[in-house]
């Protein structure tokens, strides 16, 4: 991967897919994989090759997990970085498709995060940011309305979308690897 798409010098990340935790997570110290409208729990594909620690994240607790993140930057005693990596669909080529609720699910926790004072974003992670703050009001009628809402409303699963849109519902952070130095 060349240096100009690493954003290491960023305290808070954000890309996409296995290309993305490339990108951005070997050297984070948490990778948080984001699949609104799936399990961020099978999504061990997107973990090859990373030491961090990997936690899921979504809408639903986006705030729980900032906190739980500011809590192990406290712990560690310095810069904790938080890599975030939007799981996105994947086409039926195998090639990743945008996914509007992962964007927005990104932008929450990248909020979130800000609201706790780790803020130092790159520019990739400030502009998911602003896509959720921009448009938090209309969050849960995008998502349902996203090609990826439609889907699963069609295949009978909206309570999950309804489920899925309910911002900051849960107070857990689903650590998926746990992974630390002795410091």
């Amino acid at each position: 991967m060349t240096v100009e798409f690493e954003q290491s010098q960023y305290q808070v990340r954000f890309d996409w897919g296995r290309e993305g935790v490339a990108a951005i997570g070997t050297d984070a110290d948490v990778i948080v994989l984001v699949d609104v409208l799936g399990d961020a729990a099978d999504q061990s594909d997107l973990l090859t090759a990373t030491a961090s620690t990997v936690v899921a994240g979504s809408l639903r607790n986006s705030s729980a997990l900032a906190q739980w993140a500011l809590k192990r930057q406290a712990d560690k005693g310095d810069r904790f970085t938080v890599a975030i990596i939007a799981r996105g669909e994947t086409r039926e080529s195998g090639a990743l498709r945008f996914a509007l609720e992962d964007l927005l699910g990104a932008g929450a926790i990248i909020d979130a995060l800000a609201a706790v004072g780790i803020d130092y974003c790159s520019p990739e992670a400030a502009a998911a940011a602003a896509a959720f703050t921009g448009l938090r009001n209309a969050t849960g009628h995008l998502i349902g309305a996203s090609t990826s809402g439609r889907a699963a409303t069609a295949n009978g699963n909206r309570a999950a979308v309804d489920a899925a849109i309910a911002v900051n519902s849960t107070a857990d952070v689903q650590v998926l690897r746990e992974f630390s130095l002795d410091l």
